[in-house]
């Protein structure tokens, strides 16, 4: 069952994407990036916008040449066999893990901003991620609006941000290898920052191709909206980067986050505006844009029976309240356990850029299956260099894999294993079950396809 109600335009799409990709992680993350690399994080966070705008290849190849309304579930099971189908589909759970990170990363910046809250911070993240949930049953139309407005206040935090830091940056330093300098840990560093700011730089494509189904002109709207969401962040991250990594001394702002950098250059009333309107704002609008991202894919999980069959209940207006519900108790999980989130991002990462790896080459055969949709795709490019993206998208996804989990402690990297071990029993389990039939993937798969290749037609002709 659709959502109801008006198409969302290139300017939703930017706006969605653009403030689900500024969040936590440069907030966050930022500082650990510059104790791996010094003041080359501007370097690491401008090219890593586009080193995960290729580790995420697919995300961009897919929907130029057709209409995918199951979003990235729908693109994995065109490509996927009936396990992978099983482990992907799992996976879309697990990603609930991550979005506790929001809630907690805000807890921790409204302390910030209101010191009494410092004792409270679980009550507060346990709070925050109800609210998101909550602001989910308006649709996803109600959230890209409040997610543009978010967008706004956020863009102009950062912008404060920039124009009181630069003029306070020594430009006559910035490439000295002095006091935590460019390329501070070598080579390795660099790759390392590369691999932990992925995080912060993965949000380009994720929440647009979510929203084929309430997108005009989706082919090109959302290929068009990826690529200037990418350019937009690489500018914005690597100014912020300049400034984060240049002012302070290393020792001051490696390993922490920005706030610090802001509460030295900016005037109280801005440095309140800043962690308001920047940290909180920045991570409001990443929960929001996570949350819609999901939101098709989750019913689709369950409606191809990974899930019983409660969870394909919907409203009236097809709101998939037994779905977000499951999902709500998954992301609130690490809030209420304590869990390191750290770890749990690493631990969401690790299996999706596996799995990113098979989908980047898996996309090399869509030429040759579908040449009338690669004849019509929307992204005009040569054979021969659509292919080199396919195989640089599984180099830069397995890069991050491999970084990610050397820097796990024991007990986490067992986690990650146990993580994905459980994926595939629970996989193997509903397939022996009979609860998922190999056969009605492979029937399903088949209607994947003629569904994009109907509503890509269909696109076509409306957009003519």
């Amino acid at each position: 069952m659709e959502e109801k109600g008006k198409k969302l335009g290139l300017w939703n799409i930017i706006g969605l994407g653009l403030g689900g990709a500024i969040g936590t992680g440069i907030f966050v993350l930022l500082g650990y990036g510059i104790a791996y690399t010094g003041r080359s994080i501007s370097l690491v966070v401008a090219i890593g916008c586009f080193f995960m705008l290729l580790a995420y290849w697919y995300n961009l190849a897919m929907p130029a040449m057709f209409v995918m309304k199951g979003g990235d579930y729908s693109m994995k099971a065109m490509l996927f066999n009936p396990f992978m189908s099983g482990v992907s589909a799992w996976m879309i759970l697990v990603n609930g893990l991550a979005m506790s990170s929001y809630s907690v990363a805000l807890a921790q910046y409204l302390a910030i901003a209101i010191p009494s809250l410092q004792n409270h911070q679980t009550l507060v993240a346990f709070i925050a991620m109800t609210l998101f949930f909550l602001s989910t049953i308006k649709g996803s139309r109600f959230i890209t609006i409040l997610e543009n407005i978010i967008t706004l206040v956020l863009v102009a935090s950062l912008v404060i941000f920039v124009v009181f830091g630069l003029p306070k940056v020594d430009f006559a330093n910035t490439f000295s290898s002095a006091d935590g300098g460019f390329f501070h840990g070598g080579f390795t560093g660099f790759v390392s920052a590369l691999a932990v700011m992925g995080w912060a730089c993965q949000g380009t494509t994720m929440a647009p191709v979510s929203m084929a189904a309430v997108t005009k002109n989706p082919k090109r709207t959302i290929p068009l909206g990826i690529i200037i969401i990418t350019l937009l962040l690489a500018m914005v991250y690597g100014t912020m980067g300049i400034v984060a990594g240049s002012v302070l001394p290393y020792a001051e702002t490696a390993g922490q986050n920005i706030s610090v950098t802001a509460e030295a250059i900016l005037p109280r009333a801005l440095y309140i505006f800043f962690v308001v309107g920047g940290g909180i704002g920045a991570i409001a609008s990443s929960a929001l844009g996570g949350l819609g991202m999901f939101r098709y894919p989750l019913l689709q999980v369950a409606n191809d029976g990974w899930l019983p069959s409660v969870f394909k209940k919907t409203d009236k207006n097809g709101y998939p309240y037994a779905i977000y519900l499951l999902f709500y108790v998954i992301s609130i999980f690490p809030i209420v356990t304590g869990r390191s989130l750290d770890a749990i991002v690493s631990q969401v990462m690790i299996p999706t850029m596996l799995i990113n790896i098979y989908m980047n080459l898996a996309c090399l055969t869509l030429p040759k299956k579908y040449p009338e949709q690669w004849a019509q795709r929307s992204i005009k490019m040569p054979l021969w260099f659509y292919n080199i993206c396919c195989v640089l998208g599984a180099f830069c996804a397995g890069v991050v894999a491999f970084n990610l989990f050397k820097d796990l402690t024991f007990n986490d990297a067992v986690f990650t294993v146990v993580i994905v071990a459980v994926m595939c029993v629970l996989t193997i389990v509903r397939l022996k079950q009979g609860a998922v039939k190999a056969e009605d993937l492979a029937a399903k798969k088949e209607e994947i396809v003629r569904q994009a290749i109907t509503d890509t037609t269909a696109d076509e002709a409306e957009a003519a």
